[in-house]
């Protein structure tokens, strides 16, 4: 019965330790358009195609990897209107759109290609104009794809549209430091333990049948 134990026990962590390896998570690399909402980014809930912002509106653009719309980072510029346009009077018949376009950070960008640095502009346009084509104002060339879906800004990135990238989810580390630099899974130590373990309740099993009945 001590011997079961033992090897349930070893099991069991064997199984602890193997859940506990690093996940991978799909995630997604693209341009994702946020709005100005209370003086902060708000993610869309329409596409910039069919948008048509009020005179005075923020609107960003923000490129990076994330899983949904939850998980995706918001252009790190803050959406002040009046910094943006500070220098782009009112016009009659048209409206101003503040743009923030992030391309963000070199760990988000396609393998080769260096994402230039942020930037801002104002739009002036006709007082219907959608968000596409303030964006198209300021920030050519821009590249869709088939489904319309907005691939690069200002040319960046140079190939791809929204495809599919891994994302490893962060190590885990205890307070100590436990798991090896080169890849933050279990040490050596850990998997000895397990084996040890098992091989005591092996051990067992093997006396326990030695023994006359």
């Amino acid at each position: 019965m001590r011997t079961r134990f033992l090897v349930l026990l070893g099991l069991g962590a064997l199984l602890a330790v193997l859940g506990a390896a690093p996940a991978q998570a799909a995630g997604y690399r693209y341009w994702s358009y946020w709005q100005s909402s209370g003086g902060a980014w708000t993610y869309a809930t329409e596409g910039p195609a069919t948008a048509r912002p009020a005179d005075g509106s923020v609107n960003g653009f923000r490129f990076s990897v994330s899983e949904d719309s939850a998980d995706s980072a918001k252009p790190r510029t803050a959406p002040d209107f009046d910094a943006i346009c500070a220098k782009t009077p009112a016009k009659d018949g048209t409206k101003r759109i503040a743009l923030v376009v992030d391309p963000g950070t070199a760990s988000d960008a396609p393998q080769g290609e260096t994402p230039p640095a942020q930037r801002t502009a104002c739009a002036q346009v006709s007082a219907d104009a959608t968000t596409a084509e303030a964006l198209a104002r300021t920030a050519k060339p821009l590249r869709y794809n088939s489904q319309a879906l907005l691939c690069a800004i200002e040319g960046y990135p140079a190939s791809g549209c929204g495809e599919q990238v891994s994302k490893s989810a962060p190590k885990a580390r205890s307070a100590e430091g436990a798991g090896t630099e080169d890849d933050g899974g279990p040490s050596v130590g850990v998997f000895a333990g397990i084996v040890a373990v098992l091989a005591l309740g092996a051990a067992g099993t093997w006396q326990a049948r030695r023994r006359p009945r």
